[in-house]
């Protein structure tokens, strides 16, 4: 557990927020040029400029231009989701995932493949998000019915509907060799591929869950203080969890939905965030902003160059970094149990 005790007024670091806006974008301009055709760093930029039918402007805008685009805005989807999840949940090391909206979009996947016979990233999309909406809908009509809905308990119902879907997920791709052949591309978590028109498809859901985690800061600042000091504060804490839990739904289920279930960005960045920050939510959330989409973006642009001429799936890259940094968290907190 922690508490936003000692909470600063909002007024992020100016220098920490230019250098991680200087590092994104030197990250954004390596991931144009990095790739099975190699770009110069200038040559990719006069890509960028020129949109013209040079080789080097038609990579960059069909190919990792798009790329690029979409791995900021799932990566700044993620840490913020991962930052309202840890702080609705009073846990340092929850993640979106905890509350069953990845398994609810991968049994969807399967579903579609399974029933539907769709084999498309494309076609994915849509029965991935309803799938997460449904799933975290669940959740909070399980934890609702609880005589005390508090954040233990809404794990608690996240943790049983995901084994429990996981378990069909499972079963379907057992025993259906399509369904497990497709699905097991999409759960890796890949960001190759992708076009601007699933870019432009998911936007408007990652913006709206964006807008409702910013808003929230506020209020889970409050709530991190306890259910009932928040009480005695004013605070309505059945509407803030309903608003809390609606944007992760958005942001994940949109980035789920769009580049597959990826790891650890929603885990590592606020809890490293908050070692260097402190506990304002509403510092952590507008931080999140820029250190997701870096985490995700050098994690594709390594997956890029680890095994060339072939690719590791950006999911596979954040899981071999998020492993180590997640054992060092449960050693620390471990340690000072003691």
């Amino acid at each position: 557990m922690f508490r936003a005790s000692g909470l600063r007024p909002l007024a992020l670091d100016a220098g920490a927020l230019c250098g991680g806006l200087a590092v994104l974008a030197a990250l954004c301009l390596l991931s144009l040029a990095v790739g099975s055709r190699p770009l110069a760093l200038a040559e990719a930029w006069e890509g960028v400029r020129a949109h013209d039918d040079s080789i080097a402007s038609l990579i960059v805008w069909r190919l990792r231009l798009p790329r690029t685009l979409l791995a900021v805005v799932t990566g700044a989807a993620l840490a913020v989701a991962g930052v309202v999840m840890q702080a609705l949940t009073r846990n340092p090391l929850a993640e979106p995932g905890i509350l069953g909206v990845n398994a609810g979009a991968s049994l969807a996947v399967v579903l579609s493949v399974w029933l539907g016979g769709i084999t498309t990233v494309s076609g994915y999309l849509w029965f991935a998000f309803a799938g997460a909406a449904l799933a975290a809908a669940l959740v909070q009509l399980m934890a609702r019915r609880s005589r005390e809905a508090g954040p233990t308990r809404l794990v608690l119902a996240g943790i049983a509907l995901g084994a429990s879907l996981n378990a069909i997920t499972g079963t379907i791709t057992l025993y259906d060799t399509s369904a497990f052949d497709s699905y097991r591309f999409w759960v890796v978590g890949a960001l190759e591929g992708r076009d601007a028109t699933l870019l432009a498809w998911v936007t408007p859901f990652l913006a709206a869950g964006l807008a409702l985690a910013l808003a929230s800061g506020h209020t889970l600042n409050i709530m991190a203080l306890g259910e009932e000091q928040a009480a005695a504060l004013g605070a309505r804490l059945g509407r803030a969890r309903a608003l809390a839990l609606a944007a992760i739904t958005l942001l994940c289920g949109a980035a789920t939905a769009a580049v597959g279930p990826i790891s650890f960005v929603g885990l590592v960045v606020p809890h490293v965030l908050r070692l260097v920050m402190g506990a304002d939510q509403r510092r952590l959330l507008a931080a999140s902003l820029v250190a997701g989409p870096i985490l995700l973006l050098a994690a594709d642009i390594l997956g890029r160059v680890l095994i060339r001429p072939d690719e590791l799936e950006a999911g596979v890259v954040t899981a071999f970094l998020g492993g180590p940094v997640l054992l060092a968290m449960v050693l620390r907190r471990g340690e000072a149990t003691r």
